[in-house]
């Protein structure tokens, strides 16, 4: 038989061997887990903990600060030595202690400090793993970018189920069962990554390749998109904060609906992001970023007019399309912005996303203190607004 004859199916076989397989399902099953905490977080801390909405705010800023410096003290370290798919079982079973520390304690501090320790370094696992995929697939020759596509694409799938199982388990079942059963699929997806994915020797990459050039910062351009994109994802993380109280606690709609928002906007946002990076090129960067904060505007303009059940799950079309616009083609816009600097553009890019969480988590908390729910959407609103004029003023590329 002719090697002609044989590559369409060992192609499909490579496409289709363990390794490959149990990459998808790591970064599926660590989705569903991360996305079965993340939307009840807040409603945990504020019916079971007994915390104010200032002390919430305050627990999702440590986290962030927290997460930026654990993760770049392991990713420096992962990068120069030490095998990376070690790291990811670590951090896998960190997630376990973090899941089972939630499920049977109620104290604010242990909370705080223990839990915040154990979830930064369990949130390394998923950026570990996308670069252990990225040396997996360089070596094996495979389709780099279709590999990592399918990789993102479990985690928007994760967080479409994730939300609406997450309300559905700790309302009915309490938060101590949602939270063991996080674990166990935590415990899952340890136990793949030590029976199945592969230890990949690498060469260390340049310490400088992630560093930002002030070169880079003097540019008003860089500066500004910066900026706005702090601004957008300020406004995403205080919707995601505040959204299940609000809605509970000021609307009287049901708890659960916060899980089935959730659900929708994250299963609207994989064709958003599929259109934005098809129509990229005619539509060009600055007019689809453009667009997509206008999307951001019309969504949060939205929260502060409608307060109804109907309402609220049309609303989250625009949600869709702004934040899955601004994920995916926000970096390339940076990377536009700075030729020949990518490492440079992506660091801003992720700043800019851990800078709007820590401002958030303070400007959420202390609103909310002080003002109520209601007045959470409309200081977002405003920043969308202040987003939109920035972004506006950035070149085009």
């Amino acid at each position: 038989m002719s090697n002609r004859s044989i590559t369409p199916r060992s192609t499909l076989f490579r496409r289709l061997n363990p390794v490959f397989v149990a990459f998808l399902a790591v970064a599926f099953l660590s989705g569903i887990a991360g996305a079965l905490q993340a939307p009840t977080l807040s409603l945990f801390l504020t019916t079971e903990v007994k915390a104010s909405p200032l002390w919430v705010g305050l627990f999702y800023t440590i986290n962030a600060l927290a997460g930026i410096v654990v993760s770049f003290l392991l990713a420096k370290r992962s990068d120069h030595s030490g095998d990376r798919r070690s790291l990811i079982l670590v951090c896998c079973l960190m997630a376990v202690g973090n899941c089972l520390l939630f499920a049977f304690n109620r104290h604010y501090l242990t909370l705080i400090t223990a839990g915040v320790l154990l979830a930064a370094i369990a949130n390394t696992a998923m950026p570990q793993l996308f670069a252990l995929a990225r040396e997996y697939a360089d070596t094996s020759a495979r389709e780099v970018v279709m590999f990592s596509s399918m990789m993102r694409a479990q985690l928007s799938l994760a967080w479409v189920i994730g939300p609406p199982l997450s309300f559905t388990l700790a309302l009915n079942y309490g938060f101590t069962l949602m939270f063991c059963f996080a674990a166990a699929i935590f415990l899952l997806s340890a136990l793949v990554v030590w029976w199945v994915l592969p230890s990949v020797p690498r060469e260390p990459q340049p310490v400088d390749q992630m560093v930002v050039s002030p070169k880079a910062w003097k540019d008003i351009n860089v500066r500004t998109l910066f900026f706005a994109s702090l601004l957008m994802w300020t406004c995403n993380t205080m919707y995601i904060i505040d959204m299940p109280l609000y809605i509970s606690h000021d609307l009287g709609l049901p708890d659960r609906l916060a899980g089935l928002l959730m659900g929708t906007a994250a299963g609207l946002e994989i064709p958003a992001m599929l259109l934005a990076g098809y129509y990229v090129k005619r539509v060009g960067k600055r007019r689809m970023m453009i667009g997509a904060v206008v999307a951001g505007v019309l969504f949060y303009g939205g929260l502060v007019l409608f307060q109804d059940r109907t309402m609220l799950l049309v609303l989250q079309l625009f949600n869709a399309i702004f934040i899955g616009i601004v994920a995916g083609i926000g970096m390339l816009y940076f990377q536009d912005l700075m030729p020949g600097r990518p490492g440079s553009a992506t660091t801003l890019f992720t700043n800019s996303i851990s800078t709007g969480v820590i401002v958030a988590g303070v400007l959420q908390g202390v609103v909310a203190e002080h003002f109520g729910h209601y007045a959470v959407y409309c200081v977002a609103g405003v920043l969308s607004v202040l987003a939109l004029a920035l972004t506006w003023r950035v070149r085009d590329v």
